[in-house]
């Protein structure tokens, strides 16, 4: 009987270099997509040893190609260790102010996106916080302009509610060029220029999810969307379409937060779950994390395995990979979308008003873990004495819920 042989021995040397290169390749390219990357997704991807990833990432590391960070890696913050590739890349210096209006989960990775970008062109990042909120959202804009320091913005102001179109004049007639992030203007502004904006397609995003669940047999899918995220519109849209053309029902539509900490989550969850029943309904997409993680210990709670009796999709995969099971998830490109952004400004900076105008849609990514699985035969089981009836399919807006999404 032989023994079994490390993984270093069941190849020839020359394997393993090309391996580990091709490796190396596909880790960088996961890199300079997203800004950063995770030891534990990338050794699900690549079907290697965590071990293995934190040595490809230290030999990266080595050669200052990338940054190491706890779980991970991160883009270098700056090109000091690459002097001939920095002069190439030398620009002018300018400073970019930023208002984002959440400075946790959503927000940071693409304002890492963001720093990393402008770092590696000498360019300077001035951060103010908002709330959601158009008065403050003008408070920090003000504040940035009347200080003489910036010379572009870069702004995810609330473009929600029958002060819109008052707040897009108003912006698009700053004395300096603006580029939303991760927020659409109507397709014509009556502005001296047409807005610039690099946002997530979260509609294809959401479609995405949809075709997923589709593909694995599930006929009977409902969403459930985070009420006040500015983000629930555009899966709306993703949700009709890609039910209209696959020709799925999309009738089981709430609009409801149901993280941990709304108050009365349970008994909205409950409501959700007799709607399911009652619609025969195999599949739940929802939008956020924090709510399909709520949602799933409700289901845990009343004898409802996942993704046995019901399969999970959730929408933003920030901490998707910890639940149990790990979430399929749709991952908005954040990163990404920060690192355009700065591109776009850059351009506009050193083009001046005569470049035409840019709007960039990136197209998210489906992280597929354990949490769906193929359609089965059998229902939900029997709901619990005192479950509450889903007496409408969209409730009604009884009060702002400040949302984990952008």
């Amino acid at each position: 009987m032989t023994s079994p042989r490390h993984e270093d021995q069941e190849r020839p040397a020359g394997a393993d270099r090309l391996f580990a290169l091709q490796r190396r390749e596909r880790l960088m390219g996961h890199l300079r997509l997203h800004g950063s990357v995770r030891v534990r997704d990338l050794a699900l991807d690549l079907s290697v040893s965590e071990l293995t990833i934190r040595r490809d990432i230290a030999a990266l590391a080595g050669r200052g190609l990338l940054t190491r960070v706890h779980g991970g890696a991160t883009l270098p913050s700056a090109l000091e260790q690459e002097p001939v590739r920095r002069r190439r890349l030398a620009t002018p210096t300018f400073t970019i102010g930023m208002v984002v209006p959440s400075l946790d989960f959503y927000w940071p990775h693409i304002v890492s996106g963001v720093r990393n970008a402008a770092a590696a062109r000498g360019v300077n990042v001035q951060l103010r916080g908002s709330s959601y909120d158009q008065a403050e959202d003008r408070r920090q804009i003000v504040r940035l302009t009347e200080s003489g320091q910036v010379q572009g913005l870069l702004l995810a102001p609330n473009l929600e509610g029958p002060g819109r179109d008052e707040m897009i004049d108003w912006i698009g007639k700053l004395p300096v060029p603006v580029v939303f992030v991760e927020r659409k203007t109507p397709e014509w502004t009556p502005t001296p220029h047409q807005l610039e904006w690099v946002c997530t397609d979260h509609a294809t995003g959401l479609e995405m999810a949809v075709r997923h669940l589709h593909t694995l047999g599930h006929r009977d899918i409902g969403l459930v969307l985070s009420k006040g995220s500015p983000t629930s519109a555009h899966l709306a849209v993703g949700w009709h379409r890609a039910c209209a053309e696959l020709g799925l029902s999309d009738a089981f539509l709430i609009r409801e937060s149901v993280a941990l900490g709304v108050r009365g989550h349970r008994r909205i969850i409950g409501d959700i779950l007799e709607g399911c029943r009652r619609s025969r309904i195999t599949a739940l997409i929802v939008h956020s994390d924090p709510d399909a993680l709520s949602v799933v210990q409700y289901l845990t709670e009343q004898g409802i395995r996942v993704p046995d009796d019901m399969a999970l999709v959730s929408y933003d995969d920030e901490v998707a990979h910890l639940a149990d099971p790990a979430f399929t998830a749709v991952r908005p490109p954040k990163a990404l979308v920060g690192r355009t952004a700065v591109e776009m400004m850059l351009a506009r900076l050193l083009e001046g008003s005569g470049r035409p105008a840019q709007r960039t849609l990136i197209l998210p990514e489906l992280m597929i873990r354990s949490s769906s699985l193929p359609a089965t035969p059998h229902s939900l089981p029997v709901p619990r004495p005192g479950a509450n009836a889903v007496k409408q399919r969209e409730r009604p807006r009884r009060h702002r819920h400040q949302d984990h999404s952008p």
